[in-house]
């Protein structure tokens, strides 16, 4: 029962998530935190940011994970096929569609009013985990973090990487 538990946490936000692996992120952590209640909020944002630290896709990194988490090895490899096998069904019976009518109004349309739906996600995906750090770290350190971060990643252009090992080395030495 949890393979297939697993296999609907990760199906369903990849079947109707348009956008790629970021845009179904708020769409995992209300299965994987809302729904089944495998992780608290603040552990699926420690997940998030250790798999941003990774290479390869973030959809496919936190499915390993907490497919892992809950059910060992068969559990990461259920949630992984749940993550990749939709997206590339799809992907390969809609692009051809999608190709042919590419300069159609309405394909155009519909892409224009997705994106705002995919910046306000990620925005209330940000607000949350801001929200836990402060809840969490407390505001002195969530600030200085941020600050940190805007800062090496806007004006110094740091790779994101480093960033995100930066601020987990902080953590680990200054956050109990």
């Amino acid at each position: 029962m949890i393979y297939w538990e697993l296999f609907l946490a990760f199906f369903i936000p990849n079947i109707i998530g348009y956008g790629g692996g970021p845009a179904i992120i708020p769409l995992i952590e209300a299965e994987v935190v809302g729904h089944y209640g495998w992780m608290s909020a603040h552990q699926f944002a420690e997940t998030l940011a250790l798999g941003n630290a990774l290479p390869s896709p973030i959809a496919t990194k936190m499915a390993g994970h907490v497919g892992y988490d809950v059910a060992g090895a068969g559990g990461a490899a259920v949630a992984v096929l749940a993550t990749v096998a939709p997206s590339l069904l799809l992907m390969l019976g809609a692009l051809g569609l999608l190709y042919r009518h590419r300069h159609s109004p309405r394909v155009q349309r519909m892409s224009q009013w997705v994106r705002p739906v995919i910046a306000l996600m990620m925005a209330a995906l940000a607000l949350g985990f801001l929200l836990e750090g402060v809840r969490g770290a407390g505001a002195f350190h969530t600030g200085l973090i941020a600050a940190f971060s805007a800062i090496a990643l806007l004006r110094f252009k740091t790779h994101p990487a480093f960033v995100i090992m930066a601020a987990l080395i902080y953590g680990g030495l200054f956050i109990t």
